[in-house]
């Protein structure tokens, strides 16, 4: 895993001591408080209510041993603001939970395969398009190395955190690529059914002049790339899933 920058390393280091606390049964994960800078566990009712905490995180699953944190799912959603084309119908908590489910089970399976790894040159130019792209950068001069520091920053990222975070997206993206789409082919005559089967009758319905088969056929394998790829990853995720073990926690949960 690579080096990440002081607040997420603070959040790996409390995660570590909080999944052993929670699956070896020693407390309540919601019973943890930060108290004058040091993380300490409540021993009874007693202390609990002589002491005042502020609720430091609470888990929400265990992936093959991996923990997910609430913590997690607010880096998520605020992750998931910096996109520039996000599914706003996608956000909801359930499908973040099941995004970081399934995206832990895809990098678990990553790690065990030998790959080549993102180039600095390619994820500095995918962030510099990036900078250009997000619509609400433009206030912010994103251009500017200013700019793009006070945006990533009121969104709870660091300027280096958010770069391994979108490292780990490409990252996610190419092993995607090379375990799926390389081997997926579109022939001609899917390419032709596609166009006549459900473009066509779009076109009819807005009383619109089609275009030519011929000047769309590639934006047409590439949506029928992207739909078997789609398929293939859904059931492969399904496949680890009943493999390994997905375990949901509900709140107030305590691990056995």
């Amino acid at each position: 895993m690579r080096v990440m920058g002081h607040k997420t390393m603070q959040w790996r280091r409390v995660r570590g001591v909080a999944a052993v606390v929670a699956l070896c049964g020693l407390a309540p994960l919601h019973g943890w408080a930060r108290q004058t800078g040091q993380t300490t566990a409540p021993t009874g009712a007693a202390t609990a209510g002589a002491q005042r905490g502020v609720l430091l995180d609470r888990l929400i699953a265990v992936v093959n041993g991996a923990v997910i944190l609430e913590s997690d799912l607010d880096e998520e959603r605020r992750f998931e603001e910096i996109q520039p084309y996000r599914d706003v119908a996608n956000s909801s908590r359930d499908r973040l939970i099941q995004r970081l489910v399934n995206r832990t089970l895809i990098l678990q399976q990553s790690a065990l395969e030998a790959d080549d790894s993102i180039t600095d040159k390619d994820l500095d130019a995918q962030l510099a398009k990036l900078r250009l792209d997000i619509p609400a950068c433009k206030q912010y001069h994103c251009e500017t190395d200013a700019g793009w520091q006070k945006y990533v920053e009121e969104h709870g990222f660091t300027v280096a955190e958010f770069r391994e975070r979108w490292r780990q997206r490409m990252e996610l993206l190419k092993f995607i690529e090379i375990r799926f789409r390389n081997g997926v082919r579109i022939s001609d005559d899917e390419i032709k059914t596609y166009y006549e089967k459900s473009m066509l009758p779009e076109y009819a319905k807005r009383k619109v002049t089609p275009p030519k088969l011929e000047t769309i056929s590639k934006r047409i394998e590439e949506v029928l790339l992207q739909q078997e790829v789609g398929t293939l990853l859904q059931d492969w995720l399904k496949s680890l899933r009943a493999q390994g073990s997905v375990r949901m926690i509900t709140p107030g949960e305590v691990m056995p």
